[in-house]
């Protein structure tokens, strides 16, 4: 049986929430292992990432346990995704790639307004 992917998300923000209630909502997400890292205890996270990075920008740790984050964790989950699988396989090669992860960058500097800070 394939391990599933884990996908840390940051639960205290609010568009970032949407989007993981959207993807849960979606066939095929069994899947995949969500983890709140608003909420999650940080050896939940495993040694290679801190809680500090994971609530800095999405990160997706793969079957074989590397980390990717940004663009190229969206292109992972929806890689798996029905209905997404040709998204993701975009995504994943040159240029546009680089695009996303820079539209990605952009919505990091916008998603700091929207953040709830934890107990809030």
């Amino acid at each position: 049986m394939e391990q599933k992917l884990q996908i840390y998300y940051d639960g205290g923000c609010p568009i970032c929430t949407r989007e993981i209630a959207f993807y849960k909502a979606r066939p095929g997400t069994e899947a995949f292992q969500w983890v709140d890292v608003s909420q999650a205890a940080a050896p939940g996270l495993g040694a290679d990432l801190t809680r500090d990075q994971a609530l800095r920008r999405m990160h997706v740790r793969l079957a074989d346990g590397s980390l990717v984050s940004g663009a190229a964790a969206f292109a992972a989950i929806w890689q798996r995704l029905p209905g997404f699988v040709w998204l993701g396989r975009l995504v994943a090669v040159p240029p546009f790639d680089r695009c996303a992860e820079l539209g990605y960058r952009i919505f990091l500097v916008v998603r700091r307004l929207w953040r709830r800070r934890p107990g809030a």
